[in-house]
């Protein structure tokens, strides 16, 4: 297991408070992040806010990230030099899951909506909304690239908007599992994870669902995402601290990652294009004793082909905000690894490559 240089996080925490563009001199990576101004939280009280969670930009020609802030019933669009636009969305609707499908149309959850909404991707307005008979939660877009998926929180179910508008819901066999992330495997199926029912889903366009029970127990798993070359999916388990590995048939491998210290709990991960794993770790704010930094951790891409047992390389990199709850992470469309910052309302990166895009102006993170 490999720390980031100290040297480089001293100097990242002391300029935490004001966004820095590039490495600053600094070797390539580093962590940069800045805080999101949003306009609706000027008459918040300080300990009230914290809501800044789903990101996701065009992989068809994108050249800024889009983030969801439910609380604050907003989207802000990032420019890859730091610039903000933020869009109102209605009052009480809670955006939370964002996603492009393959034509480059935007869809965002409006979780207290019981709503999908397409949004123009130029003005930030809502084209049209769906009601889905469900409290939204995670969005995802099918195999196809166009199908609509969503997962309904409370309401144990997952559903799919055809192209007509129709909805279908498809209800859990397990009873409050909960069900958080949904995303497009390999293999045709969309596969969720199961917060509290401890389990990986796999549904099928006609509505088939399977659940796999994890094996590690109360693990609470938390973001899925499809392997770069492979017919499996990989999730984040935020209380069992392991990624882990699950195939076309249903069978997990797990992987622990080295905790920071022992309140530390994981989020979001997201595979990067040389194959290298980068998955999220902070300081649990529900036990925040002790205090301490919040890391990005790169795996080693040899994790894609590793066995358990297997010896893996770890690589932590201290993110200049503390106490941040971090929630989403993405290779954006610099190459650079993008993430959020729940409860900290500021979005960061890791510089893992050095560009134009990373230098261009000093509001970028």
């Amino acid at each position: 297991m490999r720390m980031a240089p100290l040297f480089l996080s001293a100097a990242l925490l002391a300029g935490a408070a004001q966004a820095q563009s590039g490495c600053d001199g600094y070797p390539v990576p580093c962590v940069r992040d800045v805080a999101i101004a949003y306009p609706a939280t000027a008459h918040m009280a300080a300990d009230m806010r914290g809501s800044t969670h789903e990101l996701t930009f065009n992989r068809k020609d994108g050249k800024s990230l889009w983030i969801t802030a439910p609380m604050y019933d907003a989207v802000v669009e990032v420019a890859m030099n730091g610039a903000m636009k933020f869009h109102p969305m209605p009052a009480g609707s809670m955006p939370h899951g964002i996603s492009f499908d393959g034509a480059g149309r935007l869809y965002a959850s409006l979780e207290g909506a019981g709503a999908v909404a397409e949004i123009d991707a130029t003005t930030g307005a809502i084209k049209r909304q769906i009601a889905v008979n469900a409290d939204p939660h995670g969005l995802g877009i099918g195999p196809d690239g166009k199908t609509v998926w969503f997962t309904g929180k409370s309401k144990n179910t997952v559903g799919r908007i055809l192209g007509d508008g129709m909805v279908l819901n498809f209800p859990l066999r397990t009873v409050d599992a909960l069900p958080i992330y949904i995303a497009a495997g390999r293999d045709g199926h969309m596969w969720f994870t199961e917060l509290t029912g401890n389990k990986i889903g796999r549904v099928t366009a006609g509505g088939d669902i399977s659940e796999f029970k994890i094996p590690t127990d109360d693990s609470r798993p938390i973001a899925i995402v499809q392997d770069p070359s492979a017919y499996a999916m990989w999730f984040s388990q935020e209380a069992g601290n392991k990624v882990a590995r699950i195939d076309a048939q249903g069978n997990i491998t797990e992987f622990d990652v080295p905790k920071s210290q022992t309140n530390s709990i994981l989020a979001g991960l997201a595979f990067d294009a040389d194959g290298n794993l980068w998955v999220q770790q902070y300081v649990n704010q529900n036990k925040p004793e002790p205090e301490g930094p919040d890391f990005i951790i790169k795996i080693g891409k040899s994790i894609l082909k590793a066995q358990p047992g297997d010896k893996l390389d770890f690589t932590f990199y201290e993110v200049p905000t503390r106490k941040t709850v971090m929630h989403r992470i993405v290779q954006g469309p610099d190459m650079n690894m993008w993430f959020t910052e729940l409860k900290a309302d500021r979005f960061g990166r890791v510089i893992i490559k050095e560009g134009r895009s990373a230098k261009s102006a000093s509001t970028s993170p």
